[in-house]
């Protein structure tokens, strides 16, 4: 055992690992969890493992009895019937509600549980519906219903004067603040709400106020003492003349987890959750626990198979059942789900809750302390940790969920993308974003409404890589431990951390950072090593001695692709058959032949001749394409070639994309003359055979005494179209022109790598690694993105009419010219007259 986990169950050792269980957390993980071995995964607040135990005894369990469809008087169906019975009194169990005070009703998740509230709650033009800033996306949904009644919507900030452990639940603790008004109608603002200030309501009316167990964005803990002071109306801001007309509605979704709200103590009107963020498995399958007081106000106005005791066909005639369970659970409930959740509350209930939240609450308040100590050399901050700090709030109270952004030393972010994709080549599994909690999003970022329309103009929405705009997050970075997360797992993302995002004290007894070589004057003998056009993107390519430039780069390079059938652009990300694909153009024979090892026949493309005269448009990331698509029978063979219905297009022309920005080192973009194909960045790829060996000798050092298989790269493992030979590692990184016989090229920088790089085709399989995007990371990351190889632009033999000159040809063999020079007066005249309108 090592010193540092020596000294954190020094520490934690009394509550970490379930000491009073029948097995410790090791021996469980080793022997229920086989799958995660190499594997360090901290998403269980999006979603928590199963055992394989549990799976075992849920397969033994379907495969050894008969469960029927519960709506009928069979054997089956009141095996069924009698295993849903007791799931509710188990559901209820957890959540220690009586069966006399609550109900639990089956529905296909927390979403759908709240979205049932929301549409069946008694709405009037009076109620009010309130909710934390602190909400999931699908608590904030249930104002839709309340608008569209009339209803006014107000979020509200919570304000207590202490921490939870002192805090005992007195009213004068809490303090609502409120947010500005929604409401929809001829009255936008009525009387009961002006400004955001809530005024006594008045009449017969019902108000629902939402908030969550647990911040799933945070981790924050709400003070549960909240549901009766709000139902009492005792918080200050609260209005205070309306006893018995506010309803609670508790998400516990993400803290059910890990500390299921006591109902007995704290009686919501309703609760929601979803059981495999408790157990894994099953999914699909949630719950609304219904106080029977709140279920008697509910009105479904839909009925279905399951919930009428009798209706008529052709009259207005239907009487509905009088079990709420029925009533509300539309048609056949998924009984074979709700079946499997016996094998997971046996796994929790033989651990117990309290345990599972002392040993997860351990892990997180270890690995928070580590991450704000962490410092950059500079002794800047690298944690930007949002919510409670652990040295306010008690360890065996701490949310099991860490939320966090990363900072440079020079104070510049790291964007939550580039965090999650270096955490999945560690096999490290986390979740970034804004986990669908907008509100708690913004008031931890420092969001205001302007940057978040801002951000959304400028093309950022949920999920995608737009993680900083204007030097701010737009999101962060999440980790929550489980009941099986280890110490391990906890030293491994530390370790993560301190290796990928720390900077280190400045050594010069080696050169591992990227190469900056402004100084250097000096070029050795450099030559074409390779040429290697791809005529299909995502294909394999095809190498030639010489062949001929085009307005586009390599003639006929990247002119082809596959659609599938949505509509979508098929790459071997997608579809690694892909890479089975042959090609080989005959420029004599004007014909580009294509082969597959699944197909006997080889396919022949004329190169001058249009198959068909059917045009269209299509959008290659971002780039609008007018393409040329081929006959059925061309569109057949690629089908069966990759297992699935495509249609082959070549480009015909492209909208010219202009040159909108200045590149690293003074570099000017893409001449707005140049035509790209269907490439994604740059005409043409670059790769030094000098580079790929530096490469090389890494990966065999990190591979050395480890026990792994070594890995080794050679160039075309990056689909180049131009290897080069006789330079010196990654001196291509500073050159902004080449000359290649006759031709000249402009650097467009360096390529970003992705995990393609870690896809080979070996004997028509794709094999999977994390090398060598894992060492490229380590040692070639700037600025979020992963560089190796550089990207090419032709500058064409136009003339100022756009003629072509002369055709020019690359050749094995000729000499590499490289220049750190600037950009020719060509190209700058070019951005000149963008800027001018010419």
């Amino acid at each position: 055992m090592d010193h540092s986990k020596e000294e954190f169950l020094e520490r934690f050792g009394a509550d970490y690992g379930y000491p009073d269980a029948p097995r410790g957390v090791d021996e469980m993980r080793a022997a229920d969890f086989k799958r995660l071995e190499g594997t360090v995964y901290l998403d269980h607040a999006g979603a928590t493992l199963y055992s394989e135990p549990q799976m075992a005894d849920v397969v033994k369990d379907l495969t050894s009895n008969v469960y029927g469809n519960p709506h009928s008087q069979s054997d089956s169906s009141m095996a069924a019937s009698d295993l849903v019975t007791a799931a509710r009194h188990e559901v209820l169990k957890y959540f220690n509600a009586s069966p006399r005070d609550y109900k639990c009703i089956f529905t296909s998740g927390a979403t759908a549980a709240l979205k049932l509230v929301g549409e069946c709650f008694p709405w009037s033009r009076e109620s009010c519906y309130m909710y934390t800033m602190e909400n999931h996306n699908s608590v904030l949904g249930i104002r839709e219903y309340a608008l569209s009644k009339g209803a006014t919507v107000l979020a509200v900030d919570i304000n207590e004067d202490s921490d939870l452990e002192s805090n005992h639940g007195s009213p004068s603790s809490f303090k609502i603040s409120t947010h500005s008004s929604q409401r929809r109608g001829e009255d936008a603002l009525s009387h009961n709400c002006q400004n955001g200030n809530l005024s006594t309501i008045s009449g017969n009316n019902w108000n629902l106020f939402a908030f969550p167990s647990e911040c799933n964005f945070s981790g924050q803990k709400f003070n549960l003492n909240l549901v009766k002071l709000i139902k009492e109306g005792k918080v200050a801001g609260f209005p205070s003349q309306q006893q018995d007309q506010w309803m609670v509605l508790l998400d516990a979704a993400k803290g059910c987890a890990t500390e299921p709200p006591n109902l007995d103590v704290y009686p919501a009107d309703f609760v929601v959750c979803s059981f495999y963020k408790i157990f894994g498995y099953p999914t699909g399958i949630g719950a609304l626990i219904v106080k029977n007081e709140a279920a008697g106000l509910l009105n479904k106005a839909y009925f279905s198979g399951g919930t009428v005791a009798v209706s008529i066909a052709d009259i207005d005639f239907v009487k509905k059942r009088k079990s709420i369970e029925q009533v509300l659970e539309d048609g056949t409930i998924s009984f074979l789900s709700i079946a499997s959740l016996r094998h997971g509350f046996k796994i929790i209930g033989m651990l117990t809750t309290s345990a599972i939240s002392r040993h997860t609450a351990s892990l997180a308040t270890y690995v928070r302390k580590e991450m704000l100590d962490m410092k950059h050399r500079n002794n800047k901050k690298v944690c930007i940790i949002y919510g409670h700090q652990a040295s306010k709030v008690a360890d065996l109270k701490m949310s099991p969920t860490i939320t966090f952004n990363l900072k440079r030393e020079d104070g510049t972010w790291f964007g939550y993308r580039e965090v999650e994709k270096l955490a999945s080549l560690s096999g490290i599994h986390l979740r970034t974003g804004c986990f669908c909690n907008p509100g708690a999003c913004a008031k931890y970022l420092g969001l205001s409404h302007s940057d978040l329309v801002s951000n959304f103009e400028a093309g950022h929405v949920c999920w995608d890589e737009n993680d900083v705009i204007k030097g701010k997050p737009t999101g962060a970075v999440r980790i929550s431990f489980g009941y099986m997360s280890t110490y391990e797992d906890a030293a491994g993302f530390l370790k993560f951390l301190q290796s990928s995002f720390v900077s280190k004290p400045i050594t010069f007894s080696n050169g591992l950072d990227l190469v900056d070589n402004q100084s250097q004057q000096a070029v050795p003998d450099v030559r074409l090593k390779t040429i290697t056009i791809y005529p299909v993107k995502s294909c394999q390519g095809f190498s030639a001695q010489i062949w001929p430039l085009a307005i586009g780069g390599l003639k006929y390079d990247r002119e082809w692709l596959l659609q599938g059938s949505g509509g979508e652009i098929l790459t071997q990300k997608k579809v690694p058959e892909l890479g089975s694909i042959r090609t080989l153009i005959n420029l004599e024979l004007g014909k580009l032949f294509i082969e597959s090892p699944k197909l006997k026949d080889k396919l022949e493309i004329s190169l001058l001749e249009n198959l068909t005269h059917l045009t269209a448009e299509v959008d290659v990331y971002g780039q609008r394409y007018e393409v040329e698509s081929y006959d059925d029978n061309v569109n057949t063979w690629f089908s069966e070639a990759i297992g699935r219905h495509c249609t082959f297009m070549r480009c015909s022309s492209s909208k010219n994309r202009p040159c909108s920005q200045t590149g690293k080192n003074g570099r000017l973009c893409r001449d707005t003359r140049s035509k790209l194909s269907f490439v994604n960045e740059g005409q043409l790829l670059l790769i030094s055979e000098e580079s790929v060996s530096d490469l090389n000798s890494r990966l065999s050092s990190s591979n050395n005494g480890n026990g792994k298989q070594r890995v080794i790269v050679d160039a075309m493992r990056f689909r180049p179209n131009i290897v080069i030979s006789g330079s010196t590692p990654y001196n291509e990184d500073n050159w902004r022109r080449i000359h290649i016989g006759d031709a000249y090229f402009t650097s467009m920088g360096g390529c970003n790598r992705c995990q393609m790089i870690n896809l080979q085709q070996n004997s028509g399989q794709v094999l999977k690694s994390k090398e060598p995007l894992a060492t490229l990371a380590s040692y070639r990351r700037e600025k979020g993105k992963i560089l190796f190889g550089v990207l090419l632009n032709y500058e064409d033999g136009l003339d100022g009419e756009g003629e072509i000159l002369a055709e020019r040809w690359l050749q094995v063999g000729q000499e590499v010219h490289p220049s750190t020079a600037a950009t020719p007066e060509r190209c700058l005249a070019t951005v000149e007259s963008l800027h001018t309108g010419m």
